[in-house]
């Protein structure tokens, strides 16, 4: 593909980018970067969420894990249903009665100081791995398709990238965010929606029912596993799709952050329940994108790339027309930050709020000051954790995302669980402690459940164990309220 046409997409569309961060930061203030002066229309959040939710790793990874575990992520996806039902009906309420800007000082006025700095530091490193992990994916590709052919090194390229994140986010943080998150949102959605179609056309199909008989006559399209051993078992994705969701958005800083910008409880359950429809439908695509692009390469004998992640980068610049490379960059790039914009905002105001105490320990004037500095710090952090992960990085990032969860929001869940669904206080000088014990023993299980549990293998369930463990922790180092 033309490394310049390229640039000049990525070009326009970073300048579409930036008028909307012009607009939405004009007469901002600490209050309008961390809750949106709580204004934001409940459609337009449920719209730009879908894009954070989805990120690169869906616009990549999920095609390309079909050819490994065909459908199985679908369990995941119906178990996402049931998490988000959770978000609605227990976790929103509860943050609007208590009217939070970061959601972890629940945890101070349910446990004490020790646990709301633990909530908040997972967070920070749950967010930071995860987004990083999103991110590093996205611009592996673009270092692909363009930076490779400029002569410009990964590393450049990626400080390029959040580089531009944190010019546009800068000075509106979450109000930007909401409306970019929607433009984000919009053109990831549109380049999978044509890139059926076109891979379609290519393949024969010429109506919907030819895309739906292509699609599940594949047996890549089956979606129920029920052999218990395995990973993809069914009710293993499903009760870890429901428990990802509600570490992942309703105990996640980034994604609740959106949430609380809208008006009032009413839209932000409105928010979620069709956001939840939009989610499933989109999964659904993808999948159905990622059965297609192996029936193409089968159909026009082109050998598979060795990581199922390059497999939808590869064909879009180098086997489909101009028209569908373009379409692809501009669904890549959405995709990259549409996750990243918002992780950075919502780090910042983490950081900011939890630990610095910005709006009770600094005066007014410098508190702007202290918050872009924070902003940017952030964004050197995020760039080199996505270094580390290119050094390292061998497998798909789709599971990679899940499996960092799995260890980083294990004890957010033990915490919540243990407030919401107890009525006992607990030590709060040992939290930190079974913060770390937690996933440690999970790692140690997980690693030798096969061998101990009769051949069971762990796969995202992990993440309850973890919350199990952390909840246990916190059981046997209870007080007495």
């Amino acid at each position: 593909m033309n490394p310049q046409i390229v640039l000049i997409v990525i070009s326009f569309y970073f300048l579409l980018l930036f008028l909307i961060s012009w607009f939405t930061s004009r007469k901002v203030t600490s209050e309008t970067f961390f809750t949106g002066d709580r204004q934001s229309p409940w459609f337009l959040v449920a719209f730009g969420m879908i894009g954070a939710s989805l990120s690169g790793v869906t616009f990549i990874s999920v095609p390309g894990e079909v050819g490994n575990s065909n459908f199985f992520y679908f369990q995941v996806v119906l178990g996402y249903t049931l998490g988000y039902f959770t978000i609605a009906k227990v976790l929103l309420p509860l943050y609007y009665r208590l009217n939070l800007v970061s959601i972890y000082s629940y945890l101070e006025d349910r446990f004490g100081f020790w646990s709301y700095k633990t909530g908040a530091f997972f967070f920070i490193l749950s967010r930071t791995l995860g987004s990083s992990l999103r991110v590093f994916l996205v611009a592996s590709v673009l270092q692909l398709i363009l930076f490779d052919s400029l002569g410009i090194p990964f590393w450049v390229s990626v400080l390029i990238t959040v580089g531009l994140i944190w010019i546009y986010t800068h000075r509106g943080g979450i109000k930007t965010v909401v409306w970019t998150d929607t433009l984000q949102t919009f053109f990831m959605l549109a380049a999978v929606v044509v890139s059926i179609k076109l891979v379609g056309e290519d393949l024969g199909f010429s109506s919907i029912k030819d895309y739906f008989q292509g699609v599940s006559s594949d047996p890549r399209s089956e979606i129920f596993n029920w052999d218990w051993k395995a990973g993809t078992n069914f009710f293993k994705q499903f009760i870890s799709g429901a428990f990802i969701t509600i570490v992942m958005t309703g105990l996640d800083q980034d994604m609740m952050q959106k949430n609380l910008t809208c008006r009032n409880i009413g839209d932000a359950q409105k928010n979620m329940f069709w956001f939840t429809v939009i989610l499933v439908i989109v999964n659904l695509l993808f999948l159905g994108l990622g059965v297609m692009l192996y029936l193409y390469a089968e159909t026009k004998g082109i050998s598979l790339p060795p990581k199922t992640d390059e497999l939808f980068p590869m064909l879009a610049t180098q086997h489909f027309s101009a028209f569908a490379g373009i379409i692809f960059v501009l669904g890549i790039t959405a995709a990259a930050y549409s996750s990243a914009d918002s992780t950075l905002t919502a780090l910042t105001t983490s950081f900011c709020i939890d630990f610095l105490e910005i709006e009770r320990k600094y005066p007014r004037e410098k508190q702007v000051s202290v918050r872009k500095k924070v902003h940017l710090a952030f964004t050197f952090v995020m760039f080199f954790a996505i270094l580390i992960f290119h050094w390292i990085n061998d497998q798909s990032v789709i599971n990679s995302v899940f499996v960092v969860a799995g260890y980083t929001y294990g004890p957010l869940l033990g915490l919540y669980s243990f407030g919401l669904f107890t009525k006992w206080g607990v030590k709060d000088r040992v939290v930190p402690y079974l913060a770390v014990a937690a996933p440690t023993l999970t790692f140690i299980i997980s690693s030798n459940s096969e061998a101990w549990f009769w051949g069971y293998k762990f796969g995202f369930e992990a993440l309850i164990l973890n919350g199990l463990l952390m909840f246990l922790g916190l059981y046997l180092f209870r007080k007495k309220s």
